[in-house]
């Protein structure tokens, strides 16, 4: 799997893309991040990417020239390249658009900057738009590494255990259940019995509802799009007796 940045500060991806599962994924050839500077393909002598917005209004705007030029660059050895732009007007991410990407080969991501790219760009290249949240950034180079390590994550081989990837907070579509690990006693709060009896059918069940627990508890609006067993169901109704 290839992604492709172009960005205005190369030098911002240097360190997340050696450290933790994204370098180690890189060093193995599970994914390969390419770093694309868009002042190389500006024309001007004083490499310029911005300039101000038609119509006036504050800030500025990334022109189309460098952008088109940029893009053509990245799809030279594949026209079949997802195009991604990412913008706090776009789509929000979440889980199930990563999953359906992670079936992709080829991504482009355009880190937008200022107050966007010129509107002639997305309409002639980009595929998505797509913002990892309500809020704003200074760039797209933040919510750029977040899609890169969300989409990598569900790349065969990135994680020491596939397994991992499918219990994850979102993969199941719940929030994820609470873990513990050794001491059995810390700060006077002790290990769940549930946990340490070896019961494998036990410890199931009693992770579904604290997963369901805290999901009730935090993002409600999650349990709207899972499949819930009737068991589940009965559960829930007592959480929301108990909350009355």
């Amino acid at each position: 799997m290839t992604f492709d940045i172009i960005t205005i500060f190369p030098n911002f991806f240097e360190s997340p893309l050696r450290e933790g599962v994204l370098g180690r994924a890189i060093k193995k050839g599970l994914i390969n991040v390419r770093i694309i500077n868009l002042r190389d393909f500006t024309t001007d002598r004083h490499r310029t990417t911005d300039d101000r917005p038609y119509g006036g209004g504050p800030g500025m705007v990334m022109i189309p020239g460098p952008l088109k030029e940029a893009i053509t660059h990245a799809k030279k050895d594949d026209k079949d390249a997802t195009v991604i732009l990412l913008s706090p007007r776009g789509e929000v991410f979440d889980h199930e658009i990563s999953r359906e990407l992670s079936k992709k080969e080829h991504f482009i991501l355009i880190c937008g900057r200022y107050e966007g790219v010129d509107e002639r760009i997305v309409k002639a290249f980009v595929d998505m738009e797509l913002s990892i949240g309500d809020f704003v950034l200074s760039g797209g180079e933040p919510a750029a590494l977040v899609i890169i390590d969300a989409i990598s994550r569900l790349v065969p081989g990135v994680l020491g255990k596939e397994e991992s990837a499918k219990e994850d907070s979102f993969a199941t579509g719940l929030l994820e259940y609470p873990h513990y690990t050794r001491p059995r006693e810390f700060m006077g709060m002790a290990v769940p019995d549930v946990l340490l009896s070896g019961d494998h059918k036990k410890i199931e069940g009693w992770r579904r509802k604290e997963a369901l627990k805290i999901t009730f508890e935090r993002r409600p609006d999650l349990l709207k799009r899972v499949e819930l067993s009737e068991e589940d169901k009965a559960f829930l109704e007592e959480l929301k007796r108990k909350n009355r």
